[in-house]
């Protein structure tokens, strides 16, 4: 009897499991989520994990974010300490890994942390009309045999590439949906070699002959001229995309709600003040490239990002060979009720 009863709960475990998985959107099961397995509870608030993009080396990326981050720790009344990555990858792995409590993301990587149900979209760099555009470039040398955009696109096989990862959206989505699969050209695949690496690494191996063109933005371009002058003498941008999705200020989902309106509290006023030390805070600020401080947000402001990884997968499905045309009708189909699920699912978070 008591080996019956035992297959009995099983059965009724496993329907429970089917069931509860069943009406959950497929968007968030192509994600890998776990929808039997119980909600984590909240961590402990006694210290904060950042997750810092890299930049250019690691020690760099985390020096750029130590005073803001010692006003944030002064504002919640806990330590706040950097998490600083070498590489986009190890930083998505950090936050599957939940060693991670808040970070300053790509809108790829937030958009990914987002739709797993680890994050949240608390903030994002304020924009201000007149203000530069954040864009997606490509660099050359402007001495050389390549150092033309038409050169380029007509033989990418003779061109060597430093791109960044795929994770990064100027770095490798937005070029790749904007210019290179409209010309039929896949990055990872056509040019004579590639070189993957941050920002800096990429400019500078234009700079210095060991590619030759590289993937970048003018917001770390910038950063990259007051570094590296005489390096940026030899560069010159061939191709400015359109203005791609901003960088998201993401949380874990499951802190507090009062938490993350304390924090978001904090990073909306932040610079935003009169004396010394909101002056202080304004030079923080212009060190990160976030001028005018952060604005408040929602995980509503990931749609952009969702719109463009649809296009990019768009863009891909006919370019790709197929056996016959209804294989990749399919393939159509499947993505268009992804990104379906997938907005339904930020525009209800965000409510």
């Amino acid at each position: 009897m008591f080996l019956r009863l035992k297959r009995l709960l099983t059965v009724a475990l496993a329907f429970v499991t089917i069931a509860t998985a069943s009406a959950l959107p497929q968007s968030v099961l192509a994600q890998g989520v776990n929808p039997a397995a119980p909600e984590k509870a909240a961590p402990s608030l006694q210290a904060i994990r950042f997750g810092v993009l890299p930049l250019g080396g690691t020690v760099e990326s985390r020096d750029l974010w130590k005073p803001l981050m010692a006003d944030m720790s002064r504002a919640l009344g806990i330590p706040v300490n950097a998490y600083s990555v070498p590489t986009y990858e190890e930083l998505d792995r950090a936050i599957g890994r939940d060693e991670i409590d808040m970070a300053f993301l790509s809108a790829k990587l937030a958009l990914d942390a987002v739709m797993q149900r680890r994050m949240k979209v608390v903030a994002q760099i304020a924009r201000r009309p007149g203000m530069p555009e954040h864009r997606a470039v490509l660099l050359t040398r402007k001495a050389g045999p390549f150092n033309t955009l038409e050169g380029m696109l007509a033989e990418p096989e003779r061109w060597q590439l430093a791109r960044g990862d795929s994770r990064s959206v100027t770095g490798f989505i937005v070029p790749q949906s904007q210019l290179f699969l409209p010309h039929k050209i896949e990055m990872e695949t056509r040019f004579r070699s590639e070189f993957v690496g941050t920002h800096q690494a990429t400019a500078l191996a234009v700079a210095n002959g060991d590619a030759d063109v590289a993937t970048n933005n003018t917001t770390d371009l910038e950063r990259f001229r007051q570094q590296f002058p005489i390096e940026t003498e030899r560069l010159q941008v061939i191709w400015e995309s359109e203005p791609p999705p901003g960088a998201p200020m993401v949380v874990r989902r499951n802190y507090p709600s009062e938490f993350q309106a304390k924090l978001q509290n904090f990073l909306t006023t932040y610079g935003q003040g009169k004396g010394a030390r909101a002056d202080a805070e304004r030079e923080v600020l212009k060190n990160l490239r976030a001028a005018y401080g952060y604005a408040a947000a929602d995980d509503s402001a990931l749609l952009p990002e969702a719109r463009l990884e649809y296009q990019l997968g768009r863009q891909r499905a006919m370019a790709a060979s197929w056996v016959n045309a209804a294989a990749r009708e399919q393939r159509l189909q499947r993505i268009e009720k992804a990104y379906a699920e997938q907005v339904e699912a930020l525009r209800a978070t965000a409510r």
